[in-house]
Protein backbone atom coordinates (compact mmCIF):
# COMPACT_ATOMS: atom_id res chain seq x y z
CA UNK A 1 0.00 0.00 0.00
CA UNK A 2 2.82 2.49 0.93
CA UNK A 3 4.27 1.78 -3.15
CA UNK A 4 0.78 2.65 -4.23
CA UNK A 5 0.31 5.61 -2.00
CA UNK A 6 3.75 7.36 -3.39
CA UNK A 7 2.78 6.78 -6.68
CA UNK A 8 -0.61 8.08 -5.93
CA UNK A 9 1.57 11.55 -4.60
CA UNK A 10 4.29 11.62 -7.28
CA UNK A 11 1.51 11.36 -10.11
CA UNK A 12 -0.93 13.77 -8.06
CA UNK A 13 2.70 16.34 -8.17
CA UNK A 14 3.19 16.27 -11.82
CA UNK A 15 -0.76 16.64 -11.87
CA UNK A 16 -0.83 19.88 -10.02
CA UNK A 17 2.18 21.29 -11.69
CA UNK A 18 0.67 20.88 -15.42
CA UNK A 19 -2.59 22.61 -13.63
CA UNK A 20 -0.40 25.56 -12.33
CA UNK A 21 1.61 25.87 -15.60
CA UNK A 22 -0.89 25.57 -18.46
CA UNK A 23 -2.93 28.67 -17.26
CA UNK A 24 -0.07 30.48 -16.88
CA UNK A 25 0.86 29.37 -20.76
CA UNK A 26 -2.46 30.69 -21.93
CA UNK A 27 -2.15 33.97 -19.91
CA UNK A 28 0.66 34.30 -22.31
CA UNK A 29 -1.23 32.79 -25.33
CA UNK A 30 -3.87 35.40 -25.23
CA UNK A 31 -1.63 38.35 -25.56
CA UNK A 32 0.40 36.48 -28.37
CA UNK A 33 -0.46 37.39 -32.10
CA UNK A 34 -2.38 35.16 -33.85
CA UNK A 35 0.19 33.00 -35.98
CA UNK A 36 3.10 34.58 -35.13
CA UNK A 37 6.01 32.64 -33.65
CA UNK A 38 4.93 33.05 -29.92
CA UNK A 39 1.62 32.00 -30.81
CA UNK A 40 3.07 29.06 -32.50
CA UNK A 41 5.64 27.97 -29.79
CA UNK A 42 2.93 28.15 -27.37
CA UNK A 43 0.51 25.85 -29.03
CA UNK A 44 3.15 22.93 -28.86
CA UNK A 45 4.21 23.90 -25.36
CA UNK A 46 0.01 23.53 -24.51
CA UNK A 47 -0.23 20.28 -26.45
CA UNK A 48 2.91 18.81 -24.99
CA UNK A 49 1.97 20.01 -20.81
CA UNK A 50 -1.23 18.42 -21.55
CA UNK A 51 -0.85 15.16 -23.38
CA UNK A 52 2.42 13.54 -22.12
CA UNK A 53 2.26 15.27 -18.17
CA UNK A 54 -0.84 16.74 -17.12
CA UNK A 55 -3.57 14.07 -18.73
CA UNK A 56 -1.42 11.21 -17.66
CA UNK A 57 -0.60 12.02 -14.35
CA UNK A 58 -4.41 12.86 -13.83
CA UNK A 59 -5.15 9.44 -14.75
CA UNK A 60 -2.69 7.83 -12.82
CA UNK A 61 -3.47 9.99 -9.69
CA UNK A 62 -7.21 8.60 -10.00
CA UNK A 63 -6.80 4.94 -10.46
CA UNK A 64 -3.96 4.83 -7.61
CA UNK A 65 -6.45 6.60 -5.47
CA UNK A 66 -9.41 4.60 -6.34
CA UNK A 67 -7.18 1.63 -5.38
CA UNK A 68 -5.71 3.40 -2.29
CA UNK A 69 -9.38 4.32 -1.22
CA UNK A 70 -10.36 0.74 -1.98
CA UNK A 71 -7.10 -0.92 0.22
CA UNK A 72 -7.92 1.36 3.10
CA UNK A 73 -11.77 0.89 3.33
CA UNK A 74 -12.40 4.82 3.04
CA UNK A 75 -15.45 4.57 0.88
CA UNK A 76 -17.81 5.53 3.53
CA UNK A 77 -15.20 8.36 5.01
CA UNK A 78 -16.52 11.79 5.40
CA UNK A 79 -13.09 12.78 4.98
CA UNK A 80 -12.64 11.02 1.09
CA UNK A 81 -16.14 12.41 0.16
CA UNK A 82 -15.21 15.63 0.70
CA UNK A 83 -11.95 15.18 -1.10
CA UNK A 84 -13.65 13.53 -3.96
CA UNK A 85 -16.09 16.38 -4.68
CA UNK A 86 -12.50 18.75 -5.05
CA UNK A 87 -10.73 16.03 -6.79
CA UNK A 88 -13.78 16.57 -9.62
CA UNK A 89 -13.53 19.91 -9.34
CA UNK A 90 -10.10 19.97 -10.26
CA UNK A 91 -10.62 17.15 -13.20
CA UNK A 92 -13.64 19.51 -14.32
CA UNK A 93 -11.02 22.33 -14.64
CA UNK A 94 -8.59 20.24 -15.90
CA UNK A 95 -11.19 19.66 -18.61
CA UNK A 96 -11.78 23.44 -18.93
CA UNK A 97 -8.46 24.13 -19.26
CA UNK A 98 -7.86 21.17 -22.18
CA UNK A 99 -10.93 23.10 -23.97
CA UNK A 100 -9.14 26.13 -24.11
CA UNK A 101 -6.09 24.80 -25.11
CA UNK A 102 -8.10 23.40 -28.08
CA UNK A 103 -9.55 26.42 -28.85
CA UNK A 104 -6.27 27.83 -28.60
CA UNK A 105 -4.61 25.67 -31.30
CA UNK A 106 -7.70 26.61 -33.72
CA UNK A 107 -6.13 30.40 -33.14
CA UNK A 108 -9.83 30.68 -31.57
CA UNK A 109 -9.40 33.85 -28.40
CA UNK A 110 -12.31 33.04 -26.54
CA UNK A 111 -10.73 34.72 -23.48
CA UNK A 112 -8.75 37.36 -22.04
CA UNK A 113 -5.52 37.40 -20.14
CA UNK A 114 -7.05 38.67 -17.14
CA UNK A 115 -9.64 36.00 -17.20
CA UNK A 116 -6.69 33.24 -17.04
CA UNK A 117 -4.94 34.90 -13.93
CA UNK A 118 -7.96 34.50 -12.48
CA UNK A 119 -8.57 30.70 -13.58
CA UNK A 120 -4.14 30.10 -12.69
CA UNK A 121 -5.75 30.72 -8.86
CA UNK A 122 -8.41 27.47 -8.89
CA UNK A 123 -5.91 24.55 -8.59
CA UNK A 124 -4.39 26.19 -5.70
CA UNK A 125 -7.81 26.27 -3.79
CA UNK A 126 -8.32 23.04 -4.72
CA UNK A 127 -5.50 21.41 -3.66
CA UNK A 128 -5.32 22.97 0.00
CA UNK A 129 -8.18 21.34 0.23
CA UNK A 130 -7.47 17.82 -0.83
CA UNK A 131 -4.38 17.93 1.04
CA UNK A 132 -6.08 19.18 4.05
CA UNK A 133 -8.56 16.16 3.71
CA UNK A 134 -6.16 13.55 2.97
CA UNK A 135 -3.79 14.23 5.51
CA UNK A 136 -6.04 15.92 8.48
CA UNK A 137 -9.05 14.09 7.69
CA UNK A 138 -11.01 16.22 9.80
CA UNK A 139 -14.39 14.08 9.74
Amino acid sequence: MLWLKALHVAAFAAWMAGMWYMPRLLVYHAGAAVGSELSETLKIMERRLLRAIATPAMLITLGAGVLLAWQGGWWAAGWLHAKLVLVAGMAASHGLLAREISAFAKDRRLRSARYFRIVNEIPTLLFLGIVVFAIVKPF
